[in-house]
């Protein structure tokens, strides 16, 4: 069983979310991939307007609207408009059939703007998933980095967080989560290098780990190989491909109606 956290049809080609998305299931199936989550539209606003949030969470509904057997889709918020963002969850997730929420690089994880949208998505067992990474050069003004999302989870500490990229630099990311319990990391984008899983499965144990593979931004492949090339035994592997999220997001799949 292998379900991908983490993937944006607009990489895979196609002129509309209908064709990029039958592009992410037709490479799917060549993959052995079963379920896919996905999230964000055709564009890539920082700081997108609620105009714009609004436009990237329709695109992923019609790319979802043939695939509800095989694909689940997180709304995209901006905490900078936090209203339009609560009105635009119910519309998606309480209302809609979408069951997580995404959350970019508008404003950091440790921002208070973001406490609102966490309590919503916990009150519906919403799964939680907040990019974040460390960049050598410097992170964008609003891009959280690990230790921004363990402020978060702080505050929130009964409600289950994933920690997107394990920060991009992994090393730095599995220790800065790994006293933080209600953390899980995402092993998607980053390059498939030796050591990883291992490193992670040793530090935070396999259960807090989800495989996301961020194509098409990346190859399901390399992906993949992250965990199916690692010397960590079978059972953490199928906890890590699939297992866990699948734990994670039966309460709201259960809530909403949707068999498994």
């Amino acid at each position: 069983m292998i379900w991908d956290l983490h993937c944006h049809f607009s990489g895979f080609g196609g002129r509309t979310p209908e064709e990029g998305m039958a592009e992410v299931i037709r490479l799917g199936d060549r993959m052995g991939i079963e379920r896919f989550c996905i999230y964000l539209g055709f564009g890539r606003e920082e700081n997108p307007s609620p105009a714009q949030m609004r436009t990237h969470n329709d695109e992923v509904l019609r790319a979802l609207d043939h695939w509800r057997h095989r694909a689940w889709a997180f709304v995209y918020l901006n905490p900078n408009y936090l209203d339009e963002s609560l009105r635009e969850f119910d519309r998606c997730v309480k209302d809609g059939p979408m069951v997580g929420v995404k959350l970019w690089v508008a404003q950091k994880a440790s921002g208070r703007a973001l406490d609102p949208i966490i309590e919503r998505a916990a009150a519906m067992q919403a799964v939680i998933f907040q990019h974040t990474w460390w960049k050598t050069g410097g992170n964008l003004s609003g891009e959280s980095t690990p230790l921004d999302v363990v402020e978060l989870a702080k505050r929130h500490p009964k409600t289950p967080i994933i920690c997107g990229h394990t920060g991009g630099n992994w090393e730095l990311g599995i220790r800065a989560v790994r006293g933080q319990t209600n953390l899980s990391v995402d092993l998607a984008g980053s390059d498939p290098t030796n050591g990883f899983v291992e490193m992670a499965v040793r530090e935070l144990g396999a259960e807090r780990i989800i495989w996301g593979s961020d194509a098409g931004g990346r190859s399901l492949g390399s992906q993949l190989a992250k965990v199916q090339g690692s010397t960590v035994p079978e059972a953490a592997k199928k906890l890590m491909l699939g297992e866990n999220l699948k734990r994670m997001m039966m309460p709201i799949l259960t809530a909403k109606g949707f068999r498994v």
